[in-house]
């Protein structure tokens, strides 16, 4: 992990403001969602993007009733029909 040299300080609601750089660099706008991780004594941020609700595959997504599915899933479910005895 490589230090960029800014330094922001948590408010009384511990909330930290990113500087516009990385926001730009990042493609962060504003209501962006953030996924939060831990990793030892790391916390870590990335830009929240949903995946194939399956398998969080985050290729060739097709969006059905609000949820993302992958191709690749269609295909497997498809598959499992078929050998299941479904006509499809």
């Amino acid at each position: 992990m490589k230090s960029i040299g800014m330094i922001r300080q948590l408010d009384e609601l511990g909330r930290v403001v990113l500087p516009k750089e990385l926001r730009e660099a990042f493609n962060l706008k504003h209501k962006d969602a953030l996924e939060i991780f831990v990793e030892e004594d790391k916390i870590i941020l990335r830009k929240y993007e949903p995946g194939d609700i399956f398998d969080g595959d985050m290729t060739d997504l097709i969006e059905y009733k609000g949820r993302k599915v992958s191709l690749k899933t269609i295909k497997n479910l498809l598959e499992i029909a078929k050998t299941s005895g479904y006509d499809v």
